[in-house]
């Protein structure tokens, strides 16, 4: 596993550069536009749920307790020129509150891990850059993720979704995946073990002794990321060995 020094500051600065090109996409396509990689949402759907998503975070995590808020409600329903007014300010919102909270401030979150709002400055960097990347696959033209923040979204699937059970993939496989991300110097080993994720330091354990499928797919980091998240189709990929078990990664 890579373990990359993002910081509060990187995150925030992926955030204002991602959510200007947010809004242009989404401006671009009108709310009718089907988003292929989440083909039951049109950009209409997208944009009121950052709408009611970044409400909820400039609500709820500056209230300093690590307490299970109360769930979001139903996204809002405005027309059409509302909805982007208010994605705009939205936005702008939850990129001063977040700015405003120490990363170590008590914040509740819902995975396996410390309560604190680093974990929203993360959550929402990556939130934002995966549905830029959905608004302008909406306007036919997407481009990549920025490596580093892909990089680092990879390790949020693998440290922070799978533990969370928050997987979509089968759960029924056992094995080891190696993924590469070609355009830099990061890779990850992740054990299979049916309902259970292992992240894995080291490719020691692809040895001879052990006697369960691999796997090992390449790709740029946001391609692996994009994959991962069901944007798009694993077997888009390079893949040596058993497919599946890439698919047992996915999330989103």
């Amino acid at each position: 596993m890579n373990r990359l020094n993002a910081t509060k500051d990187f995150w925030l600065a992926a955030l204002r550069a991602d959510g200007p090109a947010l809004q242009d996409a989404v401006a671009e396509t009108g709310p009718e536009v089907v988003v292929p990689g989440c083909p039951d949402w049109t950009t209409g759907d997208l944009t009121a749920h950052l709408i009611g998503l970044l409400r909820w975070i400039r609500e709820t995590v500056p209230r300093g307790v690590t307490t299970r808020p109360e769930p979001r409600g139903d996204d809002p329903v405005l027309a059409w020129d509302e909805a982007r007014d208010a994605l705009r300010r939205e936005l702008t919102g939850a990129i001063e509150t977040l700015d405003a909270l120490d990363a170590e401030h008590p914040a509740w979150n819902w995975a396996p891990q410390p309560k604190k709002a680093g974990f929203w400055h993360r959550r929402i960097a990556h939130e934002v850059s995966v549905h830029r990347w959905d608004a302008e696959s909406a306007a036919g033209r997407a481009t990549p993720i920025e490596t580093k923040l892909a990089a680092d979204g990879v390790n949020e699937v693998l440290d922070t979704w799978l533990p969370a059970g928050r997987r979509k993939g089968p759960t029924d496989l056992h094995g080891v995946v190696h993924l590469i991300a070609t355009d830099a110097s990061y890779e990850w080993f992740v054990r299979s073990r049916g309902a259970g994720i292992a992240l894995l330091d080291t490719g020691t354990i692809l040895d001879t002794d052990d006697h369960h499928p691999r796997a090992e797919v390449s790709g740029t980091a946001s391609e692996l990321l994009l994959a991962l998240m069901r944007r798009t189709e694993v077997d888009k990929l390079p893949i040596v060995g058993d497919p599946r078990l890439v698919t047992a990664l996915q999330t989103g």
